[in-house]
């Protein structure tokens, strides 16, 4: 008698293979051993972005190479120029001549405006600082390319080391402009202690605004072309060369139209110099609350210039 026995069920699965759902969650709970790996030698991604405190305490870390890196360049913008530093200085003052004999002698600007020449010096020198950190910032990541690409620090370095660059250069030129406001007339007064916080409230605003132009700058080169078109305008529109007071006082503007030229930023640093530095400038000339404007102005371009750069942090020098 022969007995038969049906063969045992094949597995529904074999080891090592699996279908379905329960493909997707062995693949999710398998562990990555480079991961493991990485994360037991302390070793990051590359390139990638840290925290922002992170980010902040390396940025600080660096601050001698900002300013060292910032010190060369200036001591090298005119090395080649036979008068060479004193380039730094001769820039606004012949800006300031050109705009005075346009505005103040053809368009005759000085009949409405109290001591015309120092008020005009005091706005070339204040917009030349603005101007040249919006204008040089757009290029501090591409014009740095090798630098970035070649070593590992915070990439906010290259703005905030043109904007420290630029500062420099503004002290040297306040200098010379307490020389030449003694010289037409002005008068040293406690007042001129408020020249410091104005230029700190500026520094920041430009920093925060630095940055914001080289993430920019870095994403599209072409804008640093459009820069020169877009200063020009903002310039005219600040106040440098005309009282922004005297012209509301005669003209019949929208009120938002006033109110832009009040608060624009540049203006008000450009007032709060003037008044700070000049004699006849009173606070009736300046904007409503110029304080707080100023501050908020320094504050909203400092962080936020600050925060919209380190977003793109490990985007610089790729592609």
């Amino acid at each position: 008698m022969t007995v038969t026995t049906a063969p045992p069920p094949a597995p529904s699965h074999r080891k090592g293979r699996t279908t379905g759902k329960g493909k997707d969650k062995d693949r999710t709970q398998a562990p990555d051993p480079v991961a493991e790996l990485a994360a037991a030698h302390d070793l990051t991604l590359s390139g990638a972005r840290p925290s922002l405190p992170r980010y902040i305490a390396q940025l600080w870390g660096r601050r001698h190479f900002v300013t060292a890196y910032a010190t060369a360049r200036m001591h090298a913008q005119y090395s080649q120029a036979s008068l060479g530093q004193v380039w730094h200085l001769m820039t606004p003052l012949l800006n300031a001549a050109v705009y005075y004999f346009i505005f103040g002698v053809v368009m005759h600007a000085q009949k409405a405006v109290p001591d015309y020449i120092a008020f005009l010096i005091t706005g070339v020198f204040v917009w030349d600082f603005i101007g040249s950190c919006f204008n040089a910032s757009t290029r501090a990541v591409q014009a740095n390319l090798g630098l970035v690409r070649a070593l590992h620090f915070p990439r906010a370095s290259l703005p905030l080391s043109t904007v420290v660059q630029l500062f420099q250069q503004l002290m040297i030129t306040m200098g010379a402009l307490v020389i030449l406001l003694l010289i037409y007339g002005q008068t040293p007064d406690l007042s001129w202690l408020l020249a410091a916080p104005t230029l700190v409230l500026m520094a920041v605003f430009c920093a925060g605004c630095a940055m914001f132009m080289a993430r920019i700058g870095a994403k599209s080169p072409d804008i640093s072309q459009l820069m020169p078109f877009i200063l020009r305008t903002w310039m005219y529109g600040s106040g440098v060369m005309w009282s922004i007071d005297a012209m509301l006082k005669s003209d019949h503007l929208p009120t938002w139209v006033s109110m832009a030229l009040k608060l624009n930023p540049a203006a008000v640093f450009i007032d709060l110099m003037r008044f700070a530095l000049i004699d006849s400038y009173k606070a009736s000339q300046l904007p409503p609350h110029v304080w707080l404007v100023a501050l908020g102005w320094a504050l909203l371009a400092g962080i936020g210039g600050f925060v919209f750069f380190w977003k793109a942090e490990e985007e610089y020098g790729r592609g």
